[in-house]
């Protein structure tokens, strides 16, 4: 595996080592020794899935309370993956990195505790999963707007308006959300 830290070094991308031939291809997504040793040790405690249709965006998402380490990575399809620095003592707080994530490329995304986490679905379906680092916990999840000026995240839109959740519609500006120390 290859550990990249990206322009936020806190966010890593993970390119795997793709064993393949003619009858298909095998990879490790997730070794505890690998991953430890390049100074991503996490306990998981839960694996989540979800499909979304072509100009999905969904995010900007993360729990103020039970904060969540994810580790993220698209099995069918292809997604824009974004993760923004919330935590205002960060010298990079309000920074966003993003990358295409893919069935294709399958390159994996660590978004560490303190950063809210979106995507935007670019194929026609996309199944994105992630495997978190504490416990879903509905009451202390926060939105924010993934169209906040302020952070001025180049979306792959190309002139279309996303499909949003209600819930993604009433996301704060990061100047209203609840956010890290």
């Amino acid at each position: 595996m290859e550990f990249i830290h990206l322009e936020i070094p806190d966010v890593v991308l993970i390119k795997p080592k793709v064993f393949g031939d003619s009858r298909g291809f095998f990879f490790e997504s997730w070794e505890a020794r690998k991953f430890s040793q390049a100074g991503l040790a996490a306990d998981f405690v839960q694996d989540n899935c979800s499909s979304s249709v072509e100009n999905t965006l969904r995010g900007l998402h993360y729990q103020i309370q039970q904060p969540q380490g994810k580790l993220v990575r698209v099995t069918s399809g292809e997604v824009f993956d974004v993760a923004v620095d919330i935590r205002r003592s960060s010298p990079t707080f309000g920074k966003w990195v993003g990358a295409v994530l893919s069935a294709g490329n399958k390159q994996q995304m660590w978004i560490p505790q303190g950063f809210a986490h979106g995507f935007y679905v670019l194929s026609a379906v996309a199944e994105f999963f992630y495997k978190c680092t504490n416990f879903y916990a509905p009451r202390h999840e926060r939105t924010i707007r993934w169209d906040d000026p302020r952070l001025a995240i180049d979306w792959p839109l190309h002139g279309r308006t996303p499909l949003l959740s209600p819930k993604d519609q009433a996301g704060l500006s990061l100047s209203a959300a609840e956010l890290y120390p």
